[in-house]
């Protein structure tokens, strides 16, 4: 399919109680970086936050990578950087700091497949064990990142061992060119309404603020949250697809 068609049909899709999303389950959101979760699935946890409800989140990778050659953050200290500012957002969205699982993988390192991967799955799969999590919320498969490619692996994977349910969320996939060609079916899913949680969704992924271009000057190369991408993440619904 063309990412216009695609893209056009998530933006149709039913729209859905949380109750109705989560039927019972606790979720666990897996984010390949500090941001995806709020960029992804702020309202949902904000929801669940408000609910009762104890949501998980676990970060895969440190996101040390994204400013290169910074002499004032250096991989080791813009991981440590980024987690704080994880922290910031979850506490904004009203989850606990219990509720945040920092797995590390080094940033555009997250392993598919081999002995990594079976560690990273081993250490998830006890989360979900102590936390009681039974749905997966991971990266649709066909964002174009190889972290996020490599999350959505890693997620169908776990969810195969431990018999979870497992949904994704659209990241970068919302900035494919509509001429671009996917080999996908027609998208099925659903779509949370958060006009509530907007405000604190916005807080949350502007807690993430070396990602804004602003926080770190010294590195010529350094990522920045694109308008395009964050526009979208303003909208008054999340989208979550059928794996």
């Amino acid at each position: 399919m063309r990412m216009m068609e695609v893209k056009d049909a998530w933006t149709h899709l039913p729209v859905v109680t949380l109750e109705r999303l989560l039927e019972g389950r606790v979720p666990l959101v897996l984010a390949p970086h500090p941001d995806d979760e709020s960029l992804g699935c702020g309202g949902l946890l904000a929801q669940c936050a408000a609910a009762g409800i104890p949501a998980q989140v676990a970060i895969l990778t440190d996101g040390s990578r994204s400013h290169p050659g910074s002499r004032t953050h250096p991989p080791a200290r813009l991981a440590a950087v980024r987690r704080a500012e994880a922290e910031t957002a979850l506490g904004t969205l009203g989850l606990p700091a219990r509720a945040l699982h920092w797995i590390a993988a080094e940033d555009t390192r997250l392993p598919q497949t081999g002995g990594a991967a079976e560690a990273i799955r081993a250490r998830l799969s006890a989360i979900c064990a102590r936390t009681g999590c039974t749905l997966l919320l991971s990266p649709w498969r066909h964002d174009p990142h190889c972290d996020h490619e490599a999350a959505a692996e890693l997620a169908a994977n776990l969810a195969a061992e431990r018999g979870l349910s497992l949904l994704s969320y659209p990241v970068w996939g919302w900035t494919l060119p509509d001429d671009a060609e996917r080999a996908v079916a027609a998208p099925a899913g659903m779509r949370l309404e958060i006009t509530d949680q907007l405000p604190a969704k916005r807080c949350a992924i502007r807690a993430h603020a070396t990602q804004y271009g602003d926080a770190i000057t010294d590195s010529p190369e350094g990522f920045t949250l694109p308008e395009t991408l964050l526009s979208v993440f303003r909208r008054r619904h999340e989208t979550f697809l059928s794996a």
